[in-house]
């Protein structure tokens, strides 16, 4: 069976290729020029020359073919785009998912059919089981590395064509891995976020691709009242209180952007708490959507601690949630990704909180 393995120079996608090669596998490692940013002392922290390097040097360790392909193109429309006319419009995005959707599972998984490949492979932690005909995607073992919130979006045909090697593994197991085999990434530290901006400051990059968003404005308290004024909404997200710089007899906290008024709001804590939340553009796993009201588990950012829900569909692909006791950090932008248990359900992009 023949595997394109996605190549980052980094310790988990050198692991995958290295179990799936020991366990008989065909295997090409494939490397994605993502960006390249204009002016930047580094292309990007996740595509440098000496990531490319490093993923080189680990295809010719374990003998298998090794290709760079340029994807900057559908990249920049896919991800990049997105990430700045989601801060234009006062949400907070998570570039991963529609790179996941469009480039890592989307493009990559074509080119890699089109090539007579059976799978396409990556070190994402996180599993996928068969059950009858049809697939789910599971949680990976290691809760401090499971990654299926960012991988909420894939289909049916992609589950049925992709492998996570790492899914039962914990990440100190896979670095003694690549130390046991002699790779040269075995220490490589873990990437950052997001990975298209050169210094990791990010808002930095949103000054140049959004000046306006970086404009100062009126600072708002929730009945409309004046309180300060803000240095740039693209400094702000919700549940922040650090950096808000208005004086009040009990702590503040972001409760929304204003991108039309270029105003920032903010409330006291108990005006930061929601019930519930709205999310659109629903993608179930399975392929189905529920036929009515279902109770679930819910993360509404990837570092979230879980939350039980009732889950009702709406029309138009939405999903209103209610939570079983309320959550301060509801973010437009931000995906709401459903389990029960150990297995992924689906998710949306949260359109709005419910009081």
């Amino acid at each position: 069976m023949r595997v394109v393995v996605a190549l980052s120079g980094g310790v988990d996608s050198s692991v995958a290729a290295a179990l799936l090669v020991e366990q008989g596998y065909t295997v090409m490692g494939v490397m994605l020029r993502l960006w390249a940013e204009p002016g930047a002392v580094r292309d990007n922290l996740c595509c440098t020359s000496d990531a490319v390097g490093r993923a080189r040097a680990v295809a010719d360790l374990l003998g298998i073919p090794f290709r760079l392909l340029d994807v900057r193109d559908i990249f920049r429309r896919a991800v990049v785009d997105y990430f700045v006319a989601e801060y234009r419009a006062g949400r907070t995005p998570n570039p991963c998912i529609p790179c996941n959707r469009e480039v890592r599972f989307g493009y990559l998984l074509r080119w890699a059919r089109e090539q007579g490949a059976d799978y396409t492979a990556t070190g994402h932690y996180a599993r996928v089981r068969r059950v009858g005909d049809r697939y789910q995607l599971l949680r990976g073992r290691d809760p401090a590395k499971d990654q299926s919130y960012v991988l909420h979006i894939l289909t049916q045909e992609q589950l049925a064509h992709v492998l996570f090697p790492l899914g039962d593994l914990t990440k100190e197991e896979v670095r003694e891995i690549a130390r046991r085999k002699g790779l040269p990434v075995a220490e490589q530290p873990e990437s950052q976020d997001i990975c298209f901006v050169a210094d990791g400051d990010y808002r930095r990059f949103l000054r140049q691709e959004v000046p306006e968003a970086a404009r100062p404005g009126p600072i708002l308290d929730t009945s409309g009242r004046m309180v300060g004024e803000h240095q740039g909404l693209i400094n702000y997200t919700i549940g922040q209180r650090k950096g808000i710089g208005v004086a009040a007899p009990e702590p503040l906290y972001v409760v929304a952007l204003d991108p039309e008024r270029n105003a920032l709001i903010v409330g006291t804590a108990d005006e930061l708490g929601w019930t519930g939340c709205v999310a659109e553009g629903m993608h179930y796993i399975s392929g189905e959507e529920p036929p009515g009201p279902f109770t679930a588990t819910a993360k509404i950012r990837y570092r979230h601690r879980e939350v039980e829900v009732e889950a009702t569909p709406l029309p138009g692909r939405r999903l209103r949630v209610r939570f079983a006791n309320p959550q301060r950090d509801v973010t437009p932008g931000q995906y709401l990704v459903l389990y029960r248990e150990e297995v992924v359900v689906g998710g949306g992009v949260i359109k709005e909180g419910v009081r």
